[in-house]
């Protein structure tokens, strides 16, 4: 049997920003301007972010948002699957390197056990969205990571920090993130492609 070799792929520049009203708009109008693959926008907190079906996401400081631009060099198909896969890479990043339990949602949520409340919060999510070329994927990550959350949201939503009793290093956890990444995106194309 033909061993098939995975694609080595890294993250090739971050634009790194404090406060940005969406780094999935930023994403989309950098690679309409040509900026290449493995182009990352990473901010701080996001003023005006959204998530599936134009929802607002709340992305307050002490998170970890970004928006990876992708050019797979095929027509991008299949993005509710990469947006799945790339919630297991991050539930499997907080699961193995912080010990808690999650789990990932077919439509990008991820999820986080909260003993003390006995359920399911969420801890972040994933949007996976095509340009209309349809040969980009603009794909927006976003997790609770240090964050105070808002008290409307403290029924539903939890963030890494209220789950481990301390702050963790952002840069830490979106460098373990993004290796899990990878892997996960090379099995998605050679199954989707």
């Amino acid at each position: 049997m033909e061993e098939r070799q995975l694609p080595l792929q890294s993250v090739t520049q971050v634009i790194g920003l404090e406060t940005v009203p969406s780094t999935q708009t930023l994403a989309g109008e950098l690679a309409a301007a040509g900026e290449p693959e493995g182009t990352l926008v990473l901010a701080c907190e996001q003023t005006a972010s959204y998530g599936r079906d134009g929802r607002p996401f709340s992305a307050a400081e002490g998170g970890v948002y970004f928006t990876l631009i992708l050019r797979p060099n095929k027509p991008v198909c299949a993005l509710e699957s990469l947006a799945e896969k790339t919630a297991e890479a991050v539930s499997f990043t907080v699961s193995s390197v912080f010990g808690v339990k999650t789990k990932a949602a077919a439509n990008g949520d991820v999820s986080a056990w909260v003993p003390n409340a006995r359920k399911w919060k969420k801890m972040g999510g994933v949007l996976a969205e095509a340009s209309a070329a349809g040969d980009v994927i603009l794909l927006g990550v976003g997790v609770y990571v240090n964050n105070r959350l808002p008290s409307s949201a403290k029924d539903s939503s939890v963030s890494l920090k209220q789950l481990i009793g301390t702050e963790t290093s952002k840069e830490l956890f979106l460098d373990e993130l993004l290796e899990n990444f990878w892997k996960y995106y090379a099995y998605w194309l050679m199954s989707t492609h």
